[in-house]
């Protein structure tokens, strides 16, 4: 399978009751589609520095922010392919860059702080954030379960719901259990428009009907915030 390796578009962030997702869905019936991935339950390892720098600097929303993960659509065993993505935030527009490679090369490369085994562009983009935040510890496991959904035309706008949003901060195996605490609310789903330009006039025109407004939403901000509130930040250098 081919994997789009290159991303450059607007990510706006809305939460919604279950009931405002419902209609948005009705909304979207003659213009959206379930894309490859349907359903699925993705994982997230986040990185940064022992003193949390980059999710720090994230929560002061400067024009500039950046952030390294690695991410798998399923349970990942050592033979399965994940994604080694750095991403970018650049006033308002969201650059991804991503590589594949099996979880165990992965795992290997971040443990023991060896090069990814990938010549490209892209892999020379991530070595060299790598070392210039070096050294970097996986910090937090972030889980959720998606719905995603693409248009029928074939236009890149994009549509993804996240619900079940839950973190940890150890157990960073990609073949584990989900489990962790919960970042949403009860009955709370977090909707994620994709767009490389303008939303729709559709999707604009019902979001303004349903008076639904974008928010600011950091998985793994909210994350480090709620570990920050309750005195649980992990400063030790966890692998």
């Amino acid at each position: 399978m081919n994997y789009q390796q290159i991303f450059k578009r607007y990510e706006i962030k809305y939460l919604l009751t279950m009931k405002e997702k419902e209609f948005i869905l009705e909304a979207m019936k003659p213009y959206m589609r379930l894309d490859k991935y349907g359903h699925s339950t993705i994982r997230n390892v986040y990185f940064d520095t022992d003193t949390f720098r980059l999710i720090r600097r994230s929560l002061e929303k400067p024009a500039y922010k950046e952030k390294l993960r690695i991410r798998s659509y399923k349970a990942a065993k050592a033979e399965d392919n994940v994604f080694v993505e750095i991403k970018k935030k650049y006033q308002s527009v969201v650059y991804k860059r991503r590589l594949v490679v099996t979880e165990a090369q992965a795992r290997e490369c971040f443990q023991k702080n060896l090069p990814l085994p990938v010549n490209s562009q892209i892999a020379d983009e991530i070595e060299y954030f790598r070392d210039y935040y070096k050294p970097l510890y996986p910090k937090v496991f972030i889980s959720y379960e998606r719905e995603a959904y693409e248009t029928i035309d074939g236009s890149d706008f994009r549509v993804t719901f996240d619900e079940n949003i839950l973190y940890r901060e150890d157990d960073f195996s990609f073949a584990s259990e989900i489990y962790g605490t919960p970042i949403l609310g009860e009955r709370e789903t977090l909707m994620e428009i994709k767009a490389p330009n303008v939303i729709p006039l559709w999707m604009s025109r019902q979001l303004t009907k349903m008076q639904i407004f974008k928010t600011s939403f950091s998985k793994y901000g909210l994350a480090y915030q709620d570990n920050f509130k309750n005195g649980r930040l992990k400063f030790q250098n966890a692998v």
